[in-house]
């Protein structure tokens, strides 16, 4: 008898697990299956924004493109021992406050001061 109802389980249980592999296989690329955004990347700068200043000279020569003209080091050398989401909240809170003394798209800056810095801007993560 008690073979009869561990066979009668196993026998639910692989019944139960081939629909639920057939549903989940059948879902491709038209279910409704909602994955939420990232939440947005929110950090703190650890140091003065102000000796940012020294990525005035890199963030010009980015955007200017000049040739033959090497970009300063000291701003790298600044960001370099801050984790990715350090170093774009300092950028970020220099480049809002004009520390860099340039007009500027905010995203493009950033973005471009973080690449060349070899960082990256954090998932999520939104200079406004």
């Amino acid at each position: 008898m008690a073979g009869l109802k561990c066979s009668a389980s196993l026998a639910l249980f692989l019944a139960l697990s081939l629909v639920s592999f057939s549903l989940i296989a059948a879902c491709t690329d038209n279910c409704d299956i909602k994955v939420p955004p990232p939440p947005p990347a929110v950090g703190t700068c650890p140091m003065d924004t102000l000796k940012l200043g020294v990525c005035t000279d890199v963030l010009e020569g980015l955007l200017n493109v000049t040739l033959g003209k090497q970009p300063g080091m000291p701003c790298c050398g600044l960001l370099r021992r801050l984790v990715d989401l350090e170093a774009a909240v300092c950028l970020c809170t220099a480049l809002r406050a004009n520390v860099l003394g340039i007009r500027h798209n905010l995203p493009v800056s950033l973005s471009l001061l973080l690449n060349y810095c070899g960082k990256k801007v954090p998932a999520g993560f939104i200079c406004k």
